[in-house]
């Protein structure tokens, strides 16, 4: 195997005996060849509508979720990977017959792509070895041009996670899938040149804007716009569920079984910012929030009288203690895991009430739901504060966290603000410093908690109604980025900030391992991106300029 798609693939180079996320060599093997399939139907699918005929639901659909499941942390079983390798095939070979359907002559089945031609070994051995030749290092790219397709083909992933989100919520849009089968079609093609590849990575973040835009458009007409929230870190007496992950109809579900079983839900990492929809915040059984970031959950886990449900990507492999009650739904999948459709979290319930449940315990309070709407509706008084000086500098401090050295960065850069400057931070990375206790300026606070990552659509239309307001564009704002990534989401929030034309992004806590030197110097000279130093260098840094 070979992988370096995350933050803290193994030396800071990759990871070849096994992946430091616990993905072991054939479950990686495997996911190269739903990236490689998945390239092959992209093709397809473009030629089709090239043609000016129509690319079916099931393709675009395979296309998100083959995209979405390959993404860190999401689905660690060879099984589970198999089975989709074979209905890709399937949809591989629908895809073929609409594209013949719509050309006037024959195709030359010489001229195609050998990824749309790939047919996959029959047993699930062949499969693996077949593998050692699709994946990441293979064909003859040279590495600048690698790194750019890997960057691409990275975007591609963290965006069909949004994708896949916001069609669930019944978003869906055309050009999405176009865009999404455009990009896959060019990364098959062997004489692809750097300027394109810069190019479609470019429009990736512009279309990743779009399908944020879709998402949250999903979230506020099911669920309301967010409001600010004060969440307990506390447990009641009971029977419980930690729900984990990021998908917020499968916590409306869950809470809807839950509010007359008698069992107390609470979500965990990602799913804090639940708290502050008024669609999800109505249910008594949304109890408080459990526990920290994703790379904490087995320690957090070690044994608790809870169920634990993961939606989304941010699984780990479970402890023996709590392996018994760990289920799975969506596309997440890890071997021995129970996995659940929507239908069947009434089990939740049941293996809920057969364990001891939380005891009466007091906790800490987090404040959520600083979404762009509650951002928006005090922008007056925001913008007031800054012209009178009060508030000098904005800061957002957001993204992933993650278990590698180098993240007390961000708690560090947090407490050391000035007074007079305000923090909007999203992700699970907030959780470095979320708990924190920072003032605010005229009873506006300065830690300003936006949501998930799925939310960065609510900060950048911030910036820009801030941008709008003091008639200037974002890079002339106070206001400086402050990144920590780990996964591929985090790489096409990048992808889509740089697009906007956003420069100056501090970003961290390690450079991609799939970024060379040339195209790292590349992103420095056109994008002005910089990486993280200390937090007191950067700091003044910051302030100097501003």
């Amino acid at each position: 195997m070979f992988c370096y798609q995350c933050e803290q693939t193994a030396g800071g180079k990759g990871c070849s005996n096994g992946g430091v996320c616990g993905k072991q060599p054939e479950v990686a093997g495997l996911q190269d060849i739903l990236i490689y399939q998945a390239k092959g139907i992209g093709y397809l699918a473009n030629e089709t509508r090239k043609n000016g005929a129509a690319v079916t639901a099931p393709v675009n659909r395979f296309t998100l979720e083959a995209l979405f499941t390959t993404v860190t942390n999401v689905n660690f079983d060879p099984e589970r990977l198999e089975k989709m390798i074979r209905d890709g095939e399937a949809v591989r070979k629908k895809t073929l017959e609409i594209y013949r359907s719509s050309v006037k002559t024959a195709i030359k089945e010489n001229e195609l792509p050998e990824e749309a031609k790939y047919i996959p070994p029959e047993t699930l051995g062949k499969l693996i070895e077949d593998s050692k030749e699709r994946g990441v290092k293979s064909g003859e790219m040279n590495e600048d041009l690698r790194s750019v397709a890997q960057l691409l083909t990275y975007g591609l992933k963290g965006m069909a996670a949004y994708a896949d989100h916001a069609r669930i919520l019944g978003k869906e849009d055309e050009t999405v899938y176009a865009f999404f089968h455009k990009a896959l079609a060019a990364l098959t093609k062997k004489d692809i040149k750097l300027e394109e590849l810069v190019t479609l990575n470019m429009e990736c973040g512009r279309v990743n804007i779009l399908v944020m835009e879709m998402l949250d458009a999903g979230h506020t007409e099911k669920f309301g716009h967010p409001v600010p929230t004060v969440v307990s870190t506390g447990q009641k007496e009971g029977p419980a569920i930690i729900i984990s992950g990021h998908d917020l109809v499968d916590l409306e579900e869950l809470l809807k079984i839950t509010e007359k079983a008698g069992v107390n839900v609470y979500t965990h990492g990602e799913m804090l910012p639940a708290h502050g929809y008024p669609g999800l915040k109505k249910y008594r059984s949304l109890a408080g929030h459990y526990g920290t970031a994703w790379q904490n959950q087995q320690k957090e886990f070690d044994n608790i009288p809870a169920v634990i449900l993961f939606t989304t990507n941010c699984i780990q492999k479970p402890r023996t203690s709590y392996l018994d009650r760990v289920y799975t739904t969506g596309l997440v999948a890890f071997p021995g895991v129970t996995h659940l459709q929507r239908s069947d979290f009434g089990a939740l319930v049941k293996k809920a009430k057969e364990l001891n449940g939380f005891k009466e315990t007091p906790g800490k309070t987090l404040t959520t739901g600083f979404a762009r709407n509650a951002v928006l509706a005090v922008a007056g008084k925001v913008i007031e504060a800054v012209k009178k000086g009060e508030i000098k500098h904005f800061f957002l401090v957001g993204g992933c966290d993650g278990a590698k050295p180098g993240r007390n960065y961000y708690s560090e850069f947090v407490e050391k603000t000035p007074k007079d400057t305000v923090i909007l931070t999203l992700a699970c990375g907030k959780f470095r410093f979320n708990h924190l206790d920072l003032g605010n300026i005229n009873g506006i606070p300065r830690l300003l908690d936006v949501g998930q990552c799925n939310d960065a659509y609510s900060a950048v239309k911030i910036a820009l109604a801030l941008a709008e307001a003091f008639k200037t564009d974002v890079n002339s704002l106070p206001l400086s980025f402050v990144l920590s990534w780990y996964e591929q989401k985090a790489v096409v929030i990048l992808l889509s900030l740089l697009s906007l034309g956003v420069k100056g992004i501090r970003l961290g806590p390690s450079l991609p391992a799939f970024i060379t030197p040339n195209i790292l110097d590349f992103l420095v000279k056109n994008f002005d991106i910089k990486p993280i130093k200390t937090a007191e260098e950067d700091l003044k840094a910051i302030l100097k300029t501003a």
